[in-house]
Parts: structure tokens; sequence; C-alpha cells
């Protein structure tokens, strides 16, 4: 399998990566030398098994974890992002943020 990422640092609301087709072991990188998170913002892991159509929400950060965090897709073809919904972002916050592969 070829490697897969997305990134984006994300400085207002309603803002994500690029989708990015994931299968098997991924990194969730929510946190960098970078990273201004005053546990104000909340980013967003979403999944879509319809090329972005149908948008669901797999997992909630409410404040940074301190390193990468893990995920496993079984399934081919199913897409992701990362990202921080319309309301969920606090002023002054900069996320820097990864999916790979």
């Amino acid at each position: 399998m070829s490697n897969a990422t997305a990134e984006a640092t994300i400085t207002a609301q309603n803002t994500f990566t690029p989708w990015v087709r994931l299968r098997g072991a991924f990194n969730v990188v929510l946190t960098t030398e970078d990273t201004t998170w005053t546990n104000g913002s909340v980013v967003t892991l979403q999944r879509s098994f319809d090329g972005g159509d149908t948008v669901s929400d797999v997992r909630l950060w409410a404040e940074d974890p301190g390193e990468a965090q893990l995920g496993y897709e079984p399934e081919d073809g199913v897409l992701y992002r990362l990202g921080v919904k319309t309301g969920d972002f606090e002023a002054g916050d900069s996320l820097p943020l990864r999916l790979s592969q």
C-alpha cells in the first residue's frame, strides 16, 4: 500500500484536512511544537463510505492529547478527514493536524 497523508493547519471554524483514503492502521497527529490549543477548540475525525457525500463523526478531541493517536480501518475505499466544525473553534488557536499511513 502506498503512503497516504492529509495535513492542514486549522485557524478557523469549519476547516478540515483534505479527504484521504485510508485502510489498515493509521496515525492521527493533533499536536506539534507549533500547536496553540486553548482547550476551547474541538477537533473531529470524520469518515465517509461514499466519497464524502455522507459524513460521520468518528472521534472528538476537546484537548491536546500530547502525542499521535492510532486508528484502524478494515474496509477498502473509506475516506477520512480531520478538522474543526462550525462552532467548535476557539479564536487564537492554531492546530496543525495530520492523518497519515
